[in-house]
């Protein structure tokens, strides 16, 4: 045998173990996209995180060690329904995930905010006003502008759908061209689908 296989056989064997001894608190795997390199991460109860390239992967691993569990592995199948759903999704063949998610991430008011997220529809957008008045507290524009910034999964909560009040798109954790790039898809989805 090689070492590539090797290794891959020892990796395995340490994912059945802490599988089997309920040691593994996050999985992660890589998703390769149309927007980059996408990192996924799941706790039992459901995805945990979705990040982008300009993240930094090994940061954003970093970070939830830090706040959820030091337990952290490489195991992809935890998070293989999510990755066909996305790369479905980023291919323009469906319109909506139905994952699990963990929203731990957030609370309070932030959460409210990206838990609402699901109400924009496909190749819609709202402002972040709208977004502030669907959660009840119309004044709270500049506070749900953060709470998407902060959003934790996004593509699966779609906060690129929500843009300033004078139509620009905005910031995206993303970046400013996959936040472009979605909008577009979406967009050019529904024009194929209408025709």
């Amino acid at each position: 045998m090689n070492d590539d296989t090797d290794l891959e056989r020892l990796h395995a064997g340490l994912v059945d173990r802490a599988l089997g001894a309920d040691l593994l608190d996050i999985a992660y795997r890589t998703l390769d996209s149309s927007l980059g390199t996408l990192l996924l991460a799941a706790t039992p109860e459901g995805v945990l995180r979705v990040a982008f390239d300009t993240e930094g992967h090994d940061a954003v691993l970093a970070d939830l060690a830090a706040r959820v569990s030091p337990r952290v592995l490489h195991a992809p199948a935890r998070l293989d329904a999510a990755a066909r759903g996305l790369t479905d999704y980023l291919e323009g063949r469906v319109r909506s995930l139905d994952v699990p998610l963990d929203l731990r991430l957030l609370d309070g008011y932030r959460k409210e905010v990206v838990a609402s997220l699901s109400q924009i529809a496909y190749g819609q957008v709202a402002t972040y006003a709208r977004v502030a008045e669907l959660t009840g507290r119309p004044r709270a524009v500049r506070a749900v502008g953060s709470a998407c910034a902060h959003n934790p999964v996004p593509l699966l909560l779609p906060c690129h759908r929500v843009v300033r009040s004078d139509g620009s798109e905005g910031g995206y954790r993303g970046g400013a061209a996959a936040k472009h790039a979605l909008l577009d898809l979406e967009a050019r989805t529904l024009h194929h689908t209408r025709t």
